[in-house]
């Protein structure tokens, strides 16, 4: 008898757990970029897995914002479920051009022609920003929506960043500027990376950031260091990660 009702009462506990539903994510994060934004780095990964939120990185090693906006035009960037289920868009394209110059923009993301080259960047994140912006407003009349009939449809959040340090002026420049027209948050990784090209390594002469890349790249003639040391190991992924996190906490709500 006492086994039968051990057996019981093992069979009712496995049922409970398997029962269970699994433990669902409270944010979802979507990341589109290049070689400093893909897989292979991990600061995206471990920021997320910090904040206990979904990560989709769409991040292609050679691509462009003009990339990313022609896979929103092919519907290739993100599905209309997964449009549901993002709570930010991350961009981290940070090539040193001027993403901000507002000569040639449009009014409306349908008013510019596409595909897109990379002849102008500015109008290329115009384009990301104002496409996504309307397809989340748009939500509230998709009856297959669950912004359906909300005033608004879905928050549009957008997060920005700049290059990983401040030897790129050009972008980190505009790209502030372009985050301050739309009001939107920026992660700053060249603010708070721990290092500066004003001034070089008291050891090396050179700058610090060759210290934690894997090649470099000349700036004005300067060598910086061009690609951070990928892996979740690795110490500018982990200071990346933390400077993430940090302009996340600040937008969305967390269980302390």
């Amino acid at each position: 008898m006492k086994h039968s009702i051990l057996l019981l009462l093992v069979l009712f506990c496995s049922a409970s757990l398997t029962g269970q539903p699994k433990e669902q994510k409270k944010y979802t994060f979507l990341l589109t970029g290049a070689s400093f934004a893909s897989p292979s780095n991990g600061w995206f990964e471990l920021g997320c897995e910090a904040l206990g939120a979904g990560a989709l990185n769409r991040a292609i090693g050679g691509e462009a914002i003009a990339n990313t906006a022609n896979r929103m035009v092919d519907g290739t960037l993100y599905s209309p479920e997964e449009l549901e289920e993002i709570d930010a868009l991350v961009i981290m394209q940070v090539h040193d051009k001027d993403v901000f110059d507002e000569t040639q923009l449009k009014e409306k993301y349908t008013d510019y022609q596409t595909p897109f080259d990379r002849t102008n960047y500015a109008a290329a994140y115009d384009y990301v920003i104002k496409r996504y912006i309307t397809e989340c407003y748009n939500l509230q009349f998709n009856e297959h929506s669950e912004y359906y009939g909300k005033k608004g449809g879905k928050p549009a959040v957008i997060l920005l960043c700049t290059h990983w340090h401040d030897g790129r002026p050009l972008y980190n420049t505009s790209i502030r500027k372009l985050a301050q027209k739309w009001g939107f948050p920026l992660v700053e990784f060249d603010k708070y990376i721990g290092f500066s090209k004003e001034v070089p390594h008291p050891v090396t002469g050179s700058q610090t950031s060759l210290i934690y890349s894997q090649d470099q790249q000349e700036i004005h003639g300067v060598p910086f260091g061009w690609h951070p040391q990928g892996g979740k190991d690795k110490y500018i992924q982990q200071r990346m990660a933390a400077i993430f996190t940090d302009v996340v906490k600040k937008i969305f709500l967390f269980e302390e």
